[in-house]
């Protein structure tokens, strides 16, 4: 893992297109290798996209693969690239949302899209800020991850066992929750809700939390801008009357949210995390075969 590492901190002085093709080349090496990542990848987007054909879905797999690889290594840039370097490279749009982070608790909901880190270093250029942290196996990776996300500003990293009061004394002493909130940890205060159609363990922490706290839900998609130029950052209007009274009503919101973002850049979802792997009562898991 050190030569590795090693060999990524050699990479970050490329420039970016040189960079983002080679990630690309072993995405589709892996596409090509990894066979059960390729089968979950591909059932998700059977599930989520019936009306490609199977042609389009192998070749938007495909692409998934080459997406996802390309961020791994472009990681080496967000760990080790100056600030200067970072805001060349990082559009943010139309900005941090610094006024609304100084005015009251938010939690800045990030949705699994390949560049992810993109949008928490665009924030950590700016504001400190709070998430959930899963320790890593190797402790010389999770040493470079650990530094390289909290480089420019302290940041308050939580375990999930933690639970939620560390997050909510975080977001009363200011500090934004960075919220990664559409993956499935089983159903504990997740009931099934529909995500492209298909019943999915949702959580419905976003809107508990945002209830209690009082907070804003501000959402931010990190992507790719065309040719290796760098990164798109968007943050978009807070929820408006978010949750409400139903959170079961807002966790349908904030999935029909995520899938029209989706839509847009399909190449950059995380498709090889198995979203329905938690089923209703009675039903198998679409992963077998």
């Amino acid at each position: 893992m050190r030569l590795l590492l090693g060999l990524m901190w050699l990479l970050h002085w490329l420039p970016l297109p040189l960079l983002g093709r080679f990630g690309e080349a072993i995405g589709s090496l892996l596409f090509m290798v990894l066979k059960t990542r390729r089968h979950i990848a591909l059932t998700n987007l059977r599930l989520c996209m019936p009306e490609l054909s199977d042609a389009e879905r192998m070749s938007l797999a495909r692409q998934h693969f080459q997406a996802y690889s390309r961020s791994v290594w472009e990681r080496a840039i967000l760990w080790w690239a100056s600030p200067a370097r970072l805001r060349r490279l990082i559009r943010v749009e139309p900005g941090v949302p610094l006024a609304a982070i100084d005015a009251g608790p938010v939690i800045l909901l990030c949705p699994h899209f390949v560049s992810l880190d993109v949008a928490g270093v665009a924030v950590m250029l700016e504001s400190s800020l709070c998430s959930i942290y899963v320790r890593q196996k190797n402790r010389a990776f999770d040493d470079v991850l650990r530094r390289g996300r909290s480089r420019f500003r302290p940041v308050q990293l939580f375990s999930r066992q933690q639970g939620v009061k560390p997050i909510m004394r975080a977001l009363r002493e200011g500090l934004p929750y960075f919220m990664l909130p559409d993956m499935d940890f089983g159903d504990k205060d997740a009931p099934f809700v529909p995500f492209f159609g298909v019943p999915a363990a949702t959580l419905t922490a976003p809107g508990r939390i945002a209830a209690a706290a009082g907070a804003q839900v501000i959402p931010v998609v990190a992507t790719y801008l065309p040719n290796y130029r760098g990164w798109t950052v968007k943050f978009y209007p807070a929820f408006a009357d978010y949750p409400g009274g139903d959170t079961i009503e807002a966790a349908r919101r904030m999935n029909a949210f995520i899938e029209e973002r989706v839509r847009e850049a399909p190449a950059e979802y995380f498709w090889t995390h198995k979203r329905f792997k938690t089923r209703p009562a009675g039903e198998m898991s679409p992963y077998a075969r």
